[in-house]
């Protein structure tokens, strides 16, 4: 849509319209759980390895190595833990991840988790021309494929970044969900400039990752600033509102946070005290997505 202008203050009604409705949050998906369950609990951990650095060009070497501290033991103490609770969770993997570590997928696979898509190169959707996005994302899913022998049906941005073209690629490439947004707590359909498409978004958010509090930077002023046990703090004080409305209690990790030894205690105390619950469906993002869309 042409704009005279880009202030928003000056725009017509139409205009800003237009854009609070290119993608909406549609009818609300939170159905009885499973069995009986009276919470959901969807772990899912985005594995970025070295992509992180390559996505700025792969100049830092230091960068680079922590990335693959990621691989080398952040993954398997992720995996440990989830092993021994007997627990299934989801991974978002940027396809230049799965192609530097295609064992580690092949892994994550044969232990009943789930794969999804998390971009090629961890690039930000909304810096790139729509035919590059999309040829993009079809890469990322035919790659993922090849490696593991399952194709994704769920997609989390890299950043969370949506462009406008994003739920359009979604649709065309007849994905399940979408794992980016946050416009509840609870899942929901995706709406596109008013249209129903079918497509659930199971949604973030900051409060929900391990990003914003354990992030440490030498060139920007950003810095660790909660403790682990303020951090467990939160995750479990969003955990206990979920069971007690019940609904769904979505976190998002990354191997390279959570995975040091100072901080992979805070996921099995997480699964800990949701199991003593005894009424918690842990599922993969697909399970939960393929349940929530019973409601549409």
């Amino acid at each position: 849509m042409s704009e005279s202008g880009n202030e928003p203050w000056r725009w017509l009604e139409e205009q800003w319209r237009y854009r609070v409705n290119r993608v909406r949050a549609g009818k609300k998906l939170t159905p009885p759980w499973p069995n009986g369950k009276r919470c959901a609990v969807a772990l899912s951990f985005d594995v970025d390895h070295d992509t992180l650095e390559l996505c700025e060009g792969g100049k830092s070497i230091s960068r680079m190595s922590s990335g693959q501290y990621s691989h080398r033991r952040g993954m398997p103490r992720v995996m440990s833990v989830l092993r021994n609770h007997g627990v299934k969770a989801s991974f978002f993997v940027p396809a230049v991840s799965a192609i530097l570590y295609p064992d580690e997928q092949r892994s994550v696979i044969d232990e009943g988790h789930e794969i999804g898509m998390h971009g090629w190169i961890h690039e930000l959707n909304s810096h790139l021309p729509p035919e590059d996005e999309r040829e993009l994302m079809m890469r990322s899913a035919d790659t993922l494929e090849k490696l593991t022998g399952i194709r994704p049906v769920g997609v989390r941005t890299p950043s969370w970044d949506f462009s406008e073209n994003t739920l359009s690629i979604i649709r065309e490439m007849g994905l399940l969900y979408d794992s980016s947004l946050m416009a509840d707590d609870s899942c929901y359909e995706l709406l596109e400039n008013g249209e129903r498409t079918g497509v659930i978004e199971i949604p973030v958010e900051w409060i929900r990752d391990d990003a914003p509090y354990f992030e440490m930077s030498l060139t920007a002023a950003v810095r660790p600033q909660l403790s682990p046990e303020d951090v467990l703090a939160i995750y479990l004080r969003e955990f206990e509102l979920a069971y007690s409305e019940g609904e769904m209690f979505q976190l998002t990790m990354h191997p390279h946070r959570i995975g040091y030894r100072s901080r992979i205690w805070i996921l099995e105390e997480v699964i800990r005290v949701a199991e003593a619950k005894g009424d918690v469906w842990f599922a993969t993002h697909r399970e939960v997505a393929q349940h929530a869309s019973t409601a549409l």
